[in-house]
């Protein structure tokens, strides 16, 4: 089976593909400015979509999902996104936490593994 790693850096791949399975890194807002946990959250899903359809997959297909949130206070505005977003009949399992961001711009960062469409 081969690797396969989508838009790699220097420090890592946005995703990475092996087999049947997608690995996304974290993702965060691209635009940080003046926005809230909603905007950013809806931000990082359309970001998400991109990057699944990249890797052959979407996502009805997302087996799990990490979302990282700066204030757990912040749950519902970042769950507004998330429930507009997720496949009702396709729900992954999903933990949030709380957790100090690698910068303080960055409200939410998510992260998910999926299963690829072909």
């Amino acid at each position: 089976m081969d690797i396969q790693r989508i838009e790699p850096g220097k420090r890592m791949s946005q995703a990475v593909t092996f087999g049947n399975m997608v690995y996304l890194a974290g993702q965060v807002a691209s635009d940080t400015v003046g926005t809230g946990v909603t905007i950013q959250t809806q931000q990082i899903l359309s970001e998400i979509d991109r990057l699944l359809a990249a890797a052959g997959s979407d996502k009805e297909r997302i087996l799990s999902a990490t979302v990282y949130l700066a204030d757990i206070a912040t749950f519902a505005e970042m769950n507004a996104a998330w429930d507009a977003w997720v496949s009702p009949e396709n729900p992954p399992a999903r933990a949030t936490v709380e957790a100090k961001l690698a910068a303080p711009e960055y409200l939410v960062e998510i992260v998910v593994v999926a299963a690829r469409s072909r």
